[in-house]
């Protein structure tokens, strides 16, 4: 069985150097000619006349294909976690939050993919001595809702660091990560505590110095 002409050999008289000038434009499955200067070509039958037909073989060069862009998954091998420890203490909120979420989500690691949690483990000791700069002790405020109607409670920054200092940085580092089931997974890596101590000895976590000026009234 003879082999099919190259791509380059197939192109009709009137498209070959020395035809006649013809309006053609590429696409994915070769070139479109007008009708009506090809009145009998293959497949026009039933067509009006003017109308567009493809009269050329798809273009099969290997120099026009483009590889095709693949994302990136690590595998779970690849995935190494570690244990960080930061001292909370006289740290602005907001800056602590920007620089814990990264390492939540692993955005520091060569192998991050934005679909998967490869983020590290992250302690943070001396929660109650986090600060707010400015006014924003008094102006900040929290809200939840019980869900009935009528529920929703508010509760100020004062109040809030007072009865449950890990709340504060929690709520914090949460809002900047993603509202799905992937950001809910990676907030349980976040371990909050009062006070320098913590339970997470065992795990021997390396202290983390996050470059944050300290704030001091």
């Amino acid at each position: 069985m003879a082999r099919r002409p190259a791509a380059g050999n197939r192109l009709p008289v009137s498209l070959q150097s020395g035809g006649p000038p013809v309006r053609t434009f590429r696409s994915r499955r070769g070139i479109s000619v007008d009708r009506s200067l090809f009145p009998g070509a293959a497949g026009s039958h039933g067509r009006r006349r003017g109308s567009p037909v493809f009269v050329l073989y798809p273009i099969r060069n290997r120099a026009t294909m483009v590889k095709r862009q693949t994302t990136y998954t690590p595998k779970p091998d690849h995935i190494s976690r570690r244990w960080l420890l930061v001292d909370a203490a006289d740290l602005p909120l907001g800056r602590l939050a920007s620089r814990l979420a990264p390492l939540l989500a692993g955005k520091h690691k060569p192998t991050y993919a934005p679909h998967m949690d490869g983020g590290d483990f992250v302690v943070v000791v001396n929660a109650e001595k986090v600060v707010v700069t400015s006014t924003n002790s008094q102006n900040k405020i929290y809200y939840r809702h019980s869900g009935y109607p009528g529920g929703l409670k508010e509760e100020s920054f004062e109040s809030l660091i007072e009865r449950r200092p890990e709340a504060v940085i929690e709520r914090a580092v949460r809002g900047m990560l993603p509202k799905t089931k992937l950001g809910r997974r990676m907030i349980r890596k976040l371990k909050v505590y009062t006070g320098p101590d913590h339970p997470h000895k065992a795990q021997s976590p390396e202290v983390l110095d996050l470059a944050i000026r300290k704030v001091s009234f």
